[in-house]
């Protein structure tokens, strides 16, 4: 009883303070016109979003930063390996999207930073987790939680390590093109993972990791409250990639990355139908889909912005219900 209260204490309190800085931010970038400017091909149907302010990860972020201190100062966590690992990727992929947040923002277009530059930068980000990952003690095992099967692949999982926190990443910064999508589906992943986190006591760390999930869940609730549509400001990279990031660290050190893939079956689902896309019109020179990422494509047939969002909040939902009722067979 008192692990649920202690999380619920987080949620409300990381709720509040997101709200409170959400508030202070959104007037100053509105100020400051820090806003995001609109792809091309998006300009039709969301032109009236073309002045809303960007950069809005920074609030779930300072959250985060200020709730983790406050837990630290009154020792409520301890710091070990683990946690530097989830804090150390979530933040440094939160650089990574900030730099090209200010790109976007000080060129006035929707380039930021080239493809390349930004997978390399991951792939830096990825070898230091795996070095942290490696002197925290942990082995490098593929885990087959049903069969207890345990597969030692030594350094080829810096490999898998570099595919799934890129990939997570990549996923949710390709779903974050509605208002509120991006911001609810990973509020209902990192409440399952939290809830993972807070049972897997083999893990050293594992209550500080349940923490700084609970931690960003009560932190989005006050996001979304500006992230609803219609917003008032967009998460920006800064915010999609670090909660891509750390959905896929966690999933890593909880030895549940393919779980991850149920939970966030809406991030495969997304990212899947864009990578398609570009192979078939490779091959075909012609578009399978009518836009992608998947979402755009219901727009183009008609449905309403917050019906999609709310048909795929549904289906987050059915997966997290999936992923803990039969999580011990991933």
């Amino acid at each position: 009883m008192e692990k649920v209260t202690n999380a619920i204490s987080l949620i409300l309190l990381s709720f509040i303070l997101s709200t409170i800085i959400g508030y202070f931010l959104i007037n100053m970038f509105t100020k400051k016109q820090i806003s995001q400017s609109l792809s091309i091909y998006l300009e039709e149907r969301h032109k009236s979003k073309s002045h809303t302010p960007t950069m809005g990860g920074l609030i779930f972020l300072l959250t985060l930063l200020i709730v983790g201190v406050l837990l630290y100062i009154t020792n409520k966590i301890t710091i070990n390996f683990n946690l530097i690992t989830v804090w150390f990727t979530i933040f440094s992929y939160s650089l990574i999207g900030f730099i090209d947040d200010l790109l976007i923002i000080k060129n006035h277009d929707n380039k930021g930073l080239s493809e390349r530059a930004k997978f390399l930068l991951q792939m830096l980000v990825a070898l230091v987790f795996f070095c942290l990952f490696l002197r925290a003690g942990n082995e490098t095992l593929i885990w087959i939680h049903s069969l207890n099967i345990k597969i030692n692949i030594s350094w080829l999982y810096g490999l898998f390590i570099l595919f799934v926190l890129v990939a997570s990443s990549n996923a949710v910064n390709l779903t974050d093109g509605l208002d509120g999508l991006a911001g609810g589906l990973s509020l209902i992943a990192f409440l399952t993972f939290g809830i993972i986190t807070y049972n897997t006591s083999w893990l050293s760390g594992y209550i500080e990791i349940s923490y700084t999930c609970f931690i960003i869940v009560g932190s989005l609730f006050g996001f979304l409250i500006y992230n609803m549509n219609p917003a008032r400001i967009f998460m920006g990279d800064t915010g999609s990639l670090a909660l891509g990031a750390g959905l896929g660290s966690i999933a890593i050190l909880t030895r549940h990355e393919l779980l991850l893939v149920l939970i966030g079956i809406v991030f495969v689902i997304e990212t899947l139908t864009c990578l398609i896309q570009r192979f078939y019109y490779k091959l075909t020179h012609k578009r399978l889909f009518l836009m992608t990422p998947i979402h755009h494509s219901f727009e183009k047939k008609g449905y309403k912005e917050t019906e999609i969002v709310k048909y795929f909040w549904i289906a987050g939902i059915l997966a997290a219900l999936l992923s803990l009722a039969f999580g011990v067979l991933l």
